[in-house]
């Protein structure tokens, strides 16, 4: 294969369910002419509950399905997953550049002048040690509070976004720091940005909510132009979406969560 080739292979995005599509949501402004294969492993969701073990057997599962796709580089769009074996994937595929997503505690605490950080997470990305080693670098300077919300995948895996149930959850999670001046609250997990809106009708006005999505599609940004691997392209890409579930609800449900009802800019079923 050559080089012009290669260049036109799709990018992979893996998370454990629907809530990657918030980083590929974002990716795709920022890389409008590349294409697109997600594959989301709803019917093992959550995986923030899961032993490490399994975590990675699945995850590895995952990259397989999507390496027979020749995709030229692979997102793990899911902070467990990246918290518990993003090296060991990296150290079995190290032909294609691969990309992680972790909590954006470094914005969050470059933002904030006084008052908490809440941390919101699955249970087992909050005890990895690839998290502790943030938590350690920025703890001296700023209070942090590490949150373990592992029902909050669920909801988004059902499609609830609002709603009594999910504002009465958000509350049993913010009530122990109701009396604590919150200055910011990061998302620690892909899935989270969907509720975003219901928790900021939760919290004071002037809290930051923040997510490391941007900022993980302009670091894939880079790394296309580090490896040279950027599309040729000057048209909008395509999205194709995989999910384990397979069937028609959650496949519409991540389109709907993409933006995606037409066939104007993103064509759905290329492949």
């Amino acid at each position: 294969m050559n080089t012009i080739d290669i260049k036109n292979n799709p990018i992979g995005f893996f998370d454990s369910g629907v809530g990657g599509l918030s980083v590929l949501k974002e990716t795709l402004n920022v890389l409008p002419y590349e294409n697109f294969i997600y594959f989301g492993d709803s019917e093992n969701a959550p995986y923030g509950i899961k032993s490490a073990a399994e975590i990675k057997r699945l995850t590895f599962n995952a990259v397989d399905f999507l390496l027979k796709y020749n995709v030229k580089a692979l997102v793990v769009a899911c902070n467990t997953a990246t918290s518990v074996c993003i090296e060991d994937v990296r150290k079995a595929y190290k032909n294609i550049p691969i990309i992680g997503i972790e909590p954006a505690v470094k914005p969050a605490v470059e933002l904030h002048h006084e008052g908490s950080i809440i941390i919101m997470a699955t249970p087992m990305a909050l005890s990895e040690g690839k998290f502790m080693k943030l938590l350690s670098k920025f703890s001296a300077t700023s209070e942090i509070h590490p949150v373990p919300c592992p029902e909050l995948v669920e909801f988004v895996e059902s499609g609830i976004f609002s709603g009594p149930d999910l504002e009465s959850y958000l509350k049993e999670k913010l009530e122990p720091y109701k009396n604590k001046k919150i200055s910011c609250i990061v998302l620690g997990c892909t899935h989270f940005p969907f509720i975003k809106d219901t928790l900021s009708k939760l919290v004071m006005s002037d809290t930051y909510i923040i997510d490391g999505s941007l900022g993980t599609a302009n670091h894939l940004k880079h790394k296309l132009i580090e490896n040279n691997l950027l599309s040729l392209k000057d048209s909008y890409g395509w999205v194709k979406v995989h999910n384990s579930k397979n069937n028609s609800q959650i496949i519409d449900l991540s389109y709907k969560l993409l933006g995606i009802t037409n066939d104007r800019i993103y064509r759905r079923d290329i492949i």
